[in-house]
């Protein structure tokens, strides 16, 4: 008997072979709203993915979209460049009004593109312009984006060898706990700096993540953020938060470094700043850096004026009262009383977790079992994906909208997800 095989989908054979999330996830998605989406046969997944971080507050957000469409049915302005808009004036007097101005932050707001990586360009750019110095210091493990400066500064051999190019200019540092607390922190750093035949070029500038996201759910403490912050100035060098994935409220406060008490010179913000999804990103920086010339860094699709609409909203909604960060950190209490015991019982003591607010990570000492797992959970129906430079990382992003008892579907479903791979050998 002959077996005619299936035909390949229009995916498959019309779209590049780098798509990846939708490995993982084989199902052809068609709707979602809330912490849940559904695909077009009908199955619905509770969504701990969040769009890497870009959907805070959940799919199609009621009210953001509600002011969404009455912006579009008005014929609002779709695109803009940097052209002074109404939706634009709307976003910076709310962003100014309810994150800088309660939170004492002076920054001047560029608009460089539409995605966390313009912003990152952006902000090494201005950097190296206002010291007149190339090297920018990052940190092991640490991602910034995909484009060539980012990537400089990205410390995943994966990602920095599709680069094809030398990538120049960028010094790799040891993060927090790197060495295990055995190293007194930046010795190694502050040696290079005060030694005068280290080799090391002076740094303009020091690129950090609070979170490293992507590079598996690594938090730094707060004083060791301060520390950092300290060394920077002593040293004249200017200290970049990139708070893409883990500002706009996902670690509690709207800026992830807020809790350990510093004020970076610049800080680029993207994914969830639009709130709904739609691209946007800023950078941020202390007035006395704004040195650009017009039109130094420019870009077609700065002016993204539907998105500057949901922001503003989003903004407006939850962020005038204070209360999504209080309730951002009691889920967070949530999902580290659940994670206690799916690393000690569920994982046989073979996981460890970490995380703050509504991102945490659970790291395999089974590497290769943190995919199983994400891929257990997808056939459970739910949204997990890994982080870490071996994947080794279960990497959960739940909306900040998610309600406990959708928390505690999606807790449930991952303890199940870690049992059911417990006798899975290793590398499957």
């Amino acid at each position: 008997m002959t077996i005619t095989p299936p035909a390949l989908s229009v995916f498959e054979t019309t779209e590049s072979e780098v798509r990846s999330y939708c490995r993982g996830w084989p199902a052809v998605f068609d709707r979602a709203q809330g912490s849940h989406i559904t695909d077009e046969d009908g199955h619905t997944y509770l969504d701990f993915f969040a769009g890497a971080g870009s959907l805070n507050y959940g799919h199609n957000n009621p009210v953001l979209k509600r002011a969404l469409i009455d912006y579009i049915e008005r014929d609002g302005i779709t695109h803009g460049l940097d052209m002074a808009t109404s939706a634009k004036r709307a976003f910076l007097e709310s962003f100014q009004n309810v994150i800088l101005r309660p939170r004492d932050l002076p920054y001047k707001v560029m608009f460089p593109g539409p995605t966390g990586t313009n912003a990152v360009e952006s902000a090494l750019k201005l950097a190296r312009k206002v010291k007149n110095r190339e090297s920018v210091v990052s940190f092991t493990n640490a991602f910034h984006g995909m484009s060539l400066g980012s990537l400089a500064v990205t410390g995943n051999a994966f990602k920095r060898a599709g680069a094809g190019i030398p990538l120049v200019h960028g010094t790799p540092m040891p993060f927090d706990h790197y060495f295990d607390d055995k190293v007194p922190d930046f010795l190694w750093f502050e040696r290079l700096l005060e030694d005068r035949g280290s080799g090391l070029n002076k740094p303009a500038a020091v690129i950090v993540e609070t979170i490293q996201g992507e590079g598996g759910i690594n938090v730094a403490r707060p004083e060791w953020l301060r520390a950092l912050s300290d060394l920077c100035h002593r040293h004249d060098m200017l200290l970049i938060v990139d708070d893409i994935q883990m500002g706009c409220g996902r670690t509690g406060p709207f800026f992830s470094f807020e809790e350990a008490g510093i004020v970076p010179d610049i800080v680029t913000v993207s994914k969830s700043i639009s709130g709904y999804g739609l691209p946007m990103s800023l950078c941020l920086f202390r007035p006395e850096l704004d040195v650009w010339e017009p039109g130094e860094h420019n870009g077609t699709f700065r002016g993204n004026n539907p998105a500057f609409v949901t922001a503003a909203a989003a903004l407006n909604t939850y962020w005038a009262d204070g209360q999504m960060e209080k309730q951002t950190l009691a889920r967070g209490e949530q999902v580290e009383q659940a994670l206690v015991g799916i690393c000690s019982e569920s994982a046989g003591g073979g996981a460890e977790f970490r995380g703050r607010g509504l991102v945490w990570g659970i790291e395999f000492h089974d590497k290769p079992r943190a995919t199983a797992v994400c891929r257990r959970a997808f056939e459970l129906g739910l949204l997990l994906e890994t982080s870490g430079p071996e994947s080794e990382v279960v990497k959960l992003l739940p909306a900040l909208t998610t309600t406990p008892e959708e928390l505690d579907e999606g807790l449930r479903t991952l303890d199940r997800a870690v049992r059911d791979t417990a006798c899975v050998p290793a590398g499957v």
